[in-house]
């Protein structure tokens, strides 16, 4: 893998100018040219400036660049995109507005997918990890053909890098503060005549961003994550590939995050846990042996045991003593406690897929056609073990779902197409509890897509579009809640959306547009129920219901102007408006007209490239998002931030130096938040506690290639 200067020079300039696309080929040899960017995720691989939907390719230059080790690093630069922690690393994300936020005992149904390699990580995407990744495609708005149930806020499909037919290698290494390092390695070639292979093997560590005052120790928050990619691509004869990858991640974080004084000084006397262990495979064979369609069968499966678990106190015991506390009215105001979740998660997919060939168009040769049938078995066991249980508390949910879908491609005039797809998919889940519970649901939902589009010159088109999106229904784990409770429906989405796409001065400048309004039914929120028990007295009740209407809309803007070849710069920016209707949260409280949770009103990206001669290049960011409510129970905010990112690289014939900052201004800025009481000291006065976001972050890193 040798390079020429200059083509590290244009490779690096053309992928980070280009900041939501990967760099397939270029449209020609003018340096000046934006290059033609392949969306890989659709049913058919297709030019993005084309595709008629707002999304956003992240870039492995781009990856590089802001040195991210993990998808919560690098998702600033797509709009109208969030992602709430309360754990070690992200592993939920909202777009527009609609997505999961955690997950306690409940099983839960997340809005916003995530699949690696054809491998569904939904709901557990915290091993997003992005060493030797090609790209990473963000779809933003239902996604009910393609995807299906676990895709009605958006998609997030990541893509690794693919065996090469030559020998070719590389080496990363990188250090950083908080004593922070990182080691890649990746090697690709040809196992035989017909086999080509990739291994990749990356292990990142930090002692984290947090210090234990108590314990007096700064790693209780740390790092050490093992990541471990194979793929074999197997060409068995003209007519059939195989496609083969084995993965495996070993995460082993701590969890210690939340501060009585909301700061980063902790004062846990049994900080938590964030791990997860995954092994998964896929396997992806295509056929194109039969005259008018491509036949692509895949099978994937991953197995993952998950601990996560808090010092539910955060705290250490004697904090109320009466020679430690400051106000002798609270002393001996504490209580002391842990909650640790263990999962096994098992999840196998299966799909059969025809893709229609070229010149083997329906009705006169203008319609091109897919269809498919899906299978996914998603089985879950939790053992949760906390203090105040009176037994430790177990439970199992095993989901089935199986889709049929098709999608129509038809050119009406030159100018004119128009794309119709439908699926149809049925879930069922049998879920019980040691608290005898036991009950199933059986849901048949339905999803699809109308997108016109109207290619007005060969560099601009524009598109409308209706797509209807669905997220499953769902169990409440709370035995004693009225038969009719226990259970909630399907919520769906009606998504209305206009694009405009164009790409100006001789191709050297783009502009991505898109408006959209979403309309949800039957949206999935916590309510809440007294009960009032045979003895006269009350309990009190949260649950998942289908208790609210909701509207999201806005607009998301995309661009780049390749000004010389010295500089470019680029941007991306999107407004957001949400609100309930006819809602009534958990505490009683009416919700009708607020903002929904984690939805920033704006969230934008700018940035500027400098590259004054071959071997040197300077890239300056900035990331900016609104405030938004942490949760649907409180009026608790996060604040407005901007960060400040730089990187300046070294490029030579096969190596490269990075240095690189995130957050230069070490802002603190919260991605997670609650309102209550937990601080002894003070009474347990309820207020804001949040979890912060990563502080200045900075290092340096070597690239090298052979």
């Amino acid at each position: 893998m040798t390079f020429s200067k200059s083509a590290i020079s244009l490779a690096i300039t053309a992928s980070i100018f280009n900041v939501t696309a990967f760099a397939e080929e270029q449209t020609s040899n003018d340096t000046n040219d934006i290059e033609t960017i392949t969306v890989t995720s659709d049913f058919r691989q297709q030019n993005l400036q084309k595709i008629p939907a707002s999304l956003s390719v992240l870039t492995a230059i781009e990856i590089k660049q802001r040195n991210a080790k993990h998808l919560e690093e690098l998702i600033a630069v797509s709009p109208n995109v969030n992602f709430a922690s309360g754990s070690q690393r992200a592993r939920y994300y909202q777009i527009r507005g609609i997505g999961e936020r955690s997950q306690f005992q409940e099983p839960i149904n997340p809005s916003v997918g995530v699949i690696i390699d054809e491998v569904d990580f939904t709901g557990i995407g915290s091993v997003a990890s992005l060493f030797d990744v090609k790209q990473a495609e963000i779809f933003r708005g239902p996604q009910g053909t393609r995807f299906g149930a676990n895709a009605i806020a958006g998609m997030i499909n990541i893509t690794t890098n693919a065996p090469t037919e030559d020998f070719e290698g590389a080496l990363q290494f990188g250090v950083g503060n908080y004593n922070s390092y990182d080691l890649g390695v990746a090697l690709s070639g040809p196992a035989s005549d017909s086999v080509n292979y990739r291994l990749a093997v990356n292990q990142s560590n930090s002692d984290g961003y947090i210090e234990n005052t108590y314990l007096q120790r700064e790693d209780t928050n740390n790092r050490d994550e093992l990541t471990i990619r194979g793929k074999l691509a197997i060409e068995v004869s003209n007519d059939l590939t195989i496609d083969l990858a084995g993965y495996y991640f070993d995460f082993d974080n701590g969890y210690d995050t939340f501060s009585l004084d909301n700061t980063r000084e902790t004062l846990s006397d049994e900080p938590g846990f964030d791990q997860q262990e995954t092994t998964a495979f896929s396997a992806k064979f295509t056929y194109q042996g039969f005259d008018s369609a491509t036949v692509l069968a895949i099978i994937s499966s991953s197995d993952s045991d998950l601990a996560y678990g808090y010092d539910e106190d955060w705290a250490y015991v004697g904090i109320s003593d009466p020679d430690v506390i400051e106000n002798p009215d609270y002393a001996y105001w504490e209580y002391t406690s842990t909650d640790h979740y263990y999962r096994d998660k098992a999840v196998l997919t299966t799909e059969l897929r025809a893709v229609s060939k070229q010149g083997q168009e329906l009705f006169n040769g203008s319609t091109a056609w897919v269809a498919g049938i899906y299978f996914k078995q998603d089985d879950e066991d939790l053992l949760r073990q906390y203090t105040y249980a009176d037994s430790d508390f177990t439970s199992t949910n095993d989901s089935t779902s199986v889709a049929l879908y098709g999608q129509l491609d038809t050119q009406l005039t030159e100018q004119w197409s128009l794309i119709s797809g439908l699926r149809i998919e049925n879930y069922s889940a049998d879920y019980n509890n040691s608290a005898q519970f036991d009950d199933s649901i059986d849901d048949t939902m339905v999803g699809g897509k109308l997108v016109l589009s109207y290619q007005q010159t060969q560099d601009s088109m524009w598109y409308g579009s209706i797509n209807r999106g669905y997220k499953a229904g769902g169990h409440n784990t709370d035995g004693t809640l009225p038969e009719g409770l226990r259970t909630f429906d399907p919520e769906y989405l009606l998504n209305y959306e206009i694009g405009y796409k164009v790409s100006l001065l001789e191709n050297s400048a783009y502009v991505r547009t898109s408006i959209f309004y979403m309309d949800r039914e039957d949206m999935q929120v916590k309510s809440s129920k007294t009960i009032v028990r045979a003895d006269g007295s009350s309990e009190f009740i949260s649950y998942l219901g289908n208790a609210a209407t909701g509207s999201n809309y806005g607009i998301e803007v995309e661009s780049a102007w390749h000004i010389n070849d010295v500089v470019n710069v680029y941007g991306s920016f999107g407004l957001l408006e949400t609100q309930f209707n006819d809602f009534i949260n958990a505490e009683g409280e009416s919700l009708d007209g607020r903002e929904q949770a984690h939805a920033p009103n704006y969230q934008f990206n700018v940035g500027i490239n400098v590259q004054p001669n071959e071997n040197w290049l300077i890239n300056i960011s900035v990331d900016g998002k609104d405030s938004f409510y942490f949760s649907d129970s409180h009026d608790e905010k996060s604040e407005s931030v901007a960060l400040l990112n730089a990187s300046i690289s070294y490029l030579q014939e096969n190596w490269q130096l990075k240095i690189w900052g995130r957050n230069l201004t070490n802002k603190d800025y919260a991605n997670r938040g609650f309102y209550f009481g937990n601080d002894p000291r003070d009474g347990y006065t309820a207020k804001q506690y949040t979890q912060l976001s990563e502080p200045l972050v900075f290092g340096a890193s070597l690239d090298y290639q052979f």
